[in-house]
């Protein structure tokens, strides 16, 4: 095994004709002055000196010409309207390539470990981006995950090219059936297990401003709500469109919501730079922001393999590991995310039973 896993993180360079100009620590200390507002606390955060964060504000100021802090005697350090463009812009690049290169560092990850191991089975999952589903990689075994929608990780496992696919399959039957409709001809003719792993909450997610402008999914189509969509191949987006279709609309009925992002994250990151005011998404996005939520549905997050690769060793470590103290606490740390029996396996047919079964789920849960 690798020692230690590469990870791949993007940086913003700025260049004029002489040179680079600025360090991209820059943005790790306008971070800490927007939640600090205090520059020791920031330049510590970033892990330099009060001095050297001194000198870094002064060289931005005079690459752009502006100030990217403004002092208020008394009061700290805040940033200004450019210093918080700059923020948001570099929290938005992050949240919106944050899958890519993920998958692009597991892919890496696994090339390097075949060369100091030689061939070895290598656990394969393709999934939709999730706060949880990102906590897998840490499991004792080497995994290769790659992110993509839902339905391409079905179409990816019918032909073999993964050991593991994800769907979220929402908790209300009223829903779940007609998700099952659409991924039915992608889950047919295989047999097929299911892996119970997390429930996780969806909704509208909003700054603490704009929280008495919207309540409900009606407030969306007053036409000064700007709304940002997710990719429409998304299951998320397929969840949303479900959730309107039960309010007697459509998207068409948005007057601004022509944008798409393809992660929670960048949705969530889009509406706290203030370029929207309300986006659809998971919990656990809105809290990294520190958005206000407003809750729409519960939905499954299952991991779906061929029934004869159960046995695989690899496989049943992972297993083991989603059952795990360390793991099941992971998961408890991410707000809107619940332990869903991680590990237990079962078949769609049961699951959707067993929610058929119980409690109507409510739009307040």
């Amino acid at each position: 095994m690798l020692s230690k896993k590469l990870n791949i993180v993007p940086a913003w360079r700025f260049y004029r004709e002489h040179g680079e100009l600025l360090d991209p620590v820059l943005f790790v200390l306008l971070a800490g002055l927007l939640e600090t507002g205090k520059l020791t606390q920031a330049a510590s955060r970033a892990g330099v000196s009060y001095r050297h964060a001194w000198n870094l504000l002064n060289r931005a100021e005079a690459f752009f010409g502006m100030s990217l802090v403004e002092m208020r005697r008394g009061h700290g350090t805040k940033l200004s309207p450019l210093g918080e463009k700059l923020l948001w812009a570099e929290q938005r690049v992050r949240a919106r390539l944050g899958p890519q290169i993920d998958s692009m560092a597991s892919e890496l990850n696994h090339q390097l470990q075949q060369l100091l191991d030689g061939a070895h089975s290598v656990l394969r999952l393709h999934a939709s981006h999730g706060y949880a589903v990102a906590l897998l990689p840490d499991f004792p075994g080497e995994l290769d995950l790659r992110y993509c929608t839902s339905r391409e990780a079905l179409e990816g496992l019918r032909r073999e090219e993964c050991d593991l696919a994800s769907l979220h399959l929402p908790v209300a039957p009223r829903l779940a059936e007609q998700v099952m409709a659409v991924y039915r001809p992608w889950l047919s003719g295989q047999n097929l297990s299911v892996i119970r792993f997390v429930t996780r909450r969806q909704g509208l997610m909003l700054r603490h401003e704009d929280r008495h402008r919207v309540s409900t999914m009606r407030d969306l189509m007053t036409g000064d709500i700007r709304f940002i969509q997710r990719n429409e191949r998304s299951g998320t987006r397929m969840l949303f469109d479900l959730l309107l279709a039960e309010e007697g609309m459509d998207n068409t009925d948005f007057p601004g919501a022509r944008h798409e992002e393809f992660t929670h994250t960048a949705v969530a990151a889009y509406v706290a730079a203030g370029m929207a005011d309300a986006g659809f998404g998971v919990e656990a996005a809105a809290a990294q922001f520190g958005l206000d939520f407003v809750p729409l549905a519960t939905e499954h997050y299952l991991l779906i393999c061929h029934a004869d690769r159960l046995a695989q060793d690899n496989l049943q470590a992972l297993l083991g590991y989603m059952a795990s103290k360390r793991f099941l606490a992971g998961v408890d740390a991410l707000e809107g995310y619940t332990p869903d029996r991680c590990g237990e396996v079962t078949t769609l047919e049961a699951l959707m039973a067993e929610n058929a079964a119980g409690p109507a789920e409510s739009l307040s849960d």
